[in-house]
């Protein structure tokens, strides 16, 4: 039934997401260029808040729950499950006072309104995975922006997205990187729960009616610990939280 629903409430969700982008292109373009950062990412929050919004059309609801005293003013390194492309709005939006920046295929910074130009302009980093030189060159210049300006990044460590909502093993490469050059950078796991469901016959039709949770979890004071075990016990956190250890 679900799915036959999809078929006939995709269209909303598609053509408003759609719309989203298209307005939200020329407004950021104007933010960053007369106004600067701080004006660039304001339209940004509210971007992504109009994106997860378009997923209420087809019944579908997003649960954010954070009950983490998150420090302001320090780097954090999120890490999270990665199930869907739905998984970013609500991350982005919900974490925009921690200045939350994102590892993104330098592919995407091309071709995609709104969402290119975040990409190129946002302060993330691109990273080619077929230069493996460039793709450390860019986590690195990543780190150091979340040092002098005290932001955070948000990590999917599985590599890859999780058709089926299990939680793949964490890599540590990308992790590893940013704490040499930000040792001081907190560790919160995020788990994701049943954002693959939203597309689990892909964009067309979308799933409708189910909930879809993002929950912060406790964090990893990272104490001089090898990256290793603090990837590991954030992976731990992560399927315990999702009822996976």
């Amino acid at each position: 039934m679900r799915k036959l629903l999809g078929y006939i409430l995709s269209p909303l969700t598609i053509v408003a997401f759609c719309l989203v982008l298209v307005i939200f292109q020329p407004l950021q373009w104007i933010a960053y260029k007369f106004f600067g950062y701080t004006a660039h990412k304001k339209v940004v929050d509210l971007l992504n808040l109009c994106l997860f919004s378009t997923f209420y059309l087809t019944g579908n609801r997003v649960i954010f729950i954070n009950k983490q005293n998150l420090p302001i003013g320090r780097p954090i390194i999120f890490i999270a499950n990665h199930q869907s492309l739905a998984d970013i709005p609500p991350l982005i939006y919900y974490l925009r006072k921690y200045h939350a920046k994102f590892i993104s295929k330098i592919e995407l910074t091309k071709g995609i309104p709104s969402i290119s130009y975040n990409l190129k302009y946002g302060g993330g980093a691109n990273i080619d995975r077929n230069d493996s030189r460039q793709s450390i060159t860019e986590i690195v210049k990543l780190a150091n922006r979340m040092k002098e300006n005290k932001w955070s990044t948000v990590i999917f460590p599985e590599g890859t997205r999780s058709k089926n909502g299990l939680v793949k093993p964490f890599q540590v490469g990308g992790i590893a990187t940013i704490l040499k050059k930000c040792p001081e950078a907190l560790l919160v796991p995020i788990a994701i729960n049943n954002s693959w469901k939203l597309t689990q016959y892909g964009f067309y039709p979308l799933n409708t009616f189910t909930k879809a949770t993002w929950e912060v979890l406790e964090p990893i004071e990272p104490n001089g610990r090898p990256a290793e075990d603090l990837v590991k016990e954030a992976e731990t956190r992560v399927k315990k939280a999702l009822g996976q250890g």
